[in-house]
């Protein structure tokens, strides 16, 4: 059941950033498990919250995702780990940080279950 490779991962979380330049709440949270856990910086994240940053538009004007990494935990999750460069809409600030993704398949449906991003120094 596994794809167990790496760029169809990315591919995955390429389409939830996607989602973040677009300003489309509704492919977020298609992506999102139900039961989702992000953890960042300011600390945890539901679905919801996820999904309502994007309320009143795009929250990132471009990115790129180097150097990713996968782990297989099981036949049905992966952990994708991998640096993200981006910026935010009309900023001309560059911000990176390192992110891991836990993709778990339920029903035939890959989605993201758990994210934790870290700022890059």
């Amino acid at each position: 059941m596994c794809q167990c490779d790496t760029q169809f991962f990315v591919n995955l979380e390429s389409k939830v950033w996607a989602a973040q330049v677009n300003g489309d709440a509704g492919a977020d949270r298609e992506l999102l498990s139900g039961d989702f856990v992000g953890l960042y910086p300011t600390g945890f994240a539901t679905r919801d919250d996820h999904v309502d940053q994007l309320s009143d538009g795009p929250v990132i004007g471009s990115y790129a995702i180097t150097q990713a990494r996968l782990i297989v935990v099981s036949a049905t999750a992966v952990m994708l780990s991998y640096r993200a460069d981006y910026q935010r809409p009309e900023s001309s600030v560059r911000e990176a940080m390192f992110v891991s993704s836990l993709w778990v398949n339920v029903d035939g449906r890959w989605r993201n279950t758990f994210s934790q991003d870290t700022p890059a120094s």
